[in-house]
């Protein structure tokens, strides 16, 4: 399997080395090209055409947020993961709608950009843990009147998307479940396949519905 063609778009020089270094650590991707601002990503996404972009939100000329929208239009398939400093769920939010499949912050240690990044590979949504919490409050409104799940989960499953939807890791999960991390990504897997929806914002919704959290948790 050819590794995945990796663009990154961030208006840091360091930054850019630093993440070209931890990402040519992984032997599934190769980083074929930088962007100092969302004009630039565009023209170099459409003569490279890579599978995967990190994505700045704050670039000059043109922000992370409207670049990714015109990348996805252009470029069907392509992932937009965003690298952020902000952890207000409006940004959030807004990458989500604009197109963006993961929503990283730039805090986060190197093992959770790369367990991102496998989420992305596998046609996931990721959010960091640490904003996925601040998203349910963004459903809390919509869910009143709305039916009753219908579909049928095992207690294990229960217990997986309960602690996904209150923003824990896999790697969290699997430590309090006392599962390994790949079991806690079949959970997943499974989960968004049997509700036929694939996407982290999607579950946090349905586990409100089903009354596995509760909107001030």
């Amino acid at each position: 399997m050819k590794p995945a063609r990796v663009l990154l778009a961030d208006d840091h020089t360091l930054v850019r080395a630093g993440l070209r270094k931890l990402l040519e650590s992984m032997p599934e991707l190769t980083v074929v090209g930088e962007a100092a601002d969302g004009l630039a990503l565009l023209a170099l996404a459409e003569q490279l055409q890579p599978d995967l972009v990190l994505m700045d939100i704050a670039m000059p000329g043109l922000n992370g947020l409207e670049a990714t929208a015109r990348l996805v239009k252009a470029q069907a398939g392509i992932r937009v993961l965003i690298l952020s400093m902000h952890q207000n769920e409006e940004y959030v939010r807004q990458a989500l709608r604009h197109g963006a499949v993961a929503y990283l912050l730039k805090d986060a240690a190197p093992v959770e950009l790369e367990l991102a990044i496998q989420a992305v590979q596998r046609g996931e949504i990721y959010l960091s843990p640490a904003v996925s919490r601040g998203v349910v409050s963004d459903y809390v409104q919509r869910l009143r009147g709305e039916d009753s799940p219908a579909v049928l989960l095992t207690p294990r499953q229960r217990e997986v998307l309960q602690l996904i939807a209150e923003g824990h890791s896999s790697k969290e999960i699997a430590r309090r479940l006392h599962l390994s991390v790949k079991t806690v990504e079949t959970h997943r897997s499974q989960l968004m396949k049997q509700l036929d929806i694939h996407e982290v914002t999607g579950l946090v919704r349905y586990a409100l519905r089903a009354g596995l959290i509760s909107s001030d948790s």
